[in-house]
């Protein structure tokens, strides 16, 4: 089952959420900064790190902020969407920084994502959509344990806990969503292995962070179903 066709925002309702966006921005490498401080684990990408532009972080905020916008739509649960994308931006921060997952974070997103998406349930009179999501949070959380279980697996499973966190809005927008958000991370994040691998910027044994990757293939799987 997929969702059903939401109407697109106005313009002006995209400006906002852009700028609403680009204002989380700013604070994301603040409160990245507090958890990935906390760890004790090294750099995920060894070696000198280049310099942190203020304005990506407002940048990638407001581009995330925006599609999650214009793929969601009038959804009553767009709300829910972009609560959970700022506490996506730090877990994605954090594990760049310090190959963590922070527990309370990913906490703070699941808690956002269920109480809202019940809500948006309610709301919209269609309680199967609630079904839906949970039901997407565990075939996401059971893969993932299945991956983490192979022999030989780095899968951590503060990237289980997360991948089960994500199947919660993509089970909102249905079986296409979540099937895409299940598998393209796994290819964004051996696609960067290879390339890091080609380029001599890794080697075998290095431990790459796969949050990122997860984040953005939940985001991208948004987008494109």
């Amino acid at each position: 089952m997929t969702a059903s066709k939401v109407r697109p925002m106005s313009a002006a309702a995209l400006v906002s959420i852009g700028l609403l966006g680009a204002l989380v921005g700013l604070v994301v490498p603040l409160v990245s900064l507090r958890f990935a401080t906390a760890g004790a684990r090294p750099p995920a990408f060894p070696g000198p790190q280049p310099a942190w532009r203020p304005w990506v972080d407002p940048m990638v905020a407001a581009s995330v902020f925006v599609g999650l916008a214009v793929a969601v739509g009038d959804d009553p649960a767009l709300p829910v969407f972009l609560a959970v994308a700022p506490v996506g931006l730090v877990l994605a921060r954090v594990d760049l920084a310090c190959l963590r997952l922070p527990d309370p974070l990913v906490l703070v997103a699941g808690l956002l994502a269920l109480a809202g998406l019940t809500v948006a349930a309610l709301l919209s009179g269609v309680p199967g959509r609630l079904l839906g999501a949970l039901g997407g949070a565990a075939v996401a959380g059971a893969a993932h344990v299945l991956l983490a279980l192979l022999p030989g697996s780095r899968l951590g499973f503060g990237d289980v806990k997360l991948a089960a966190v994500l199947g919660l809005p993509l089970g909102w927008l249905g079986r296409d969503a979540l099937l895409t958000g299940l598998v393209l991370p796994h290819l964004l994040h051996g696609g960067l292995a290879l390339g890091l691998l080609a380029a001599r910027k890794v080697h075998r044994n290095t431990l790459l962070p796969l949050g990122p990757a997860l984040l953005t293939g939940a985001w991208l799987a948004t987008l494109l179903t």
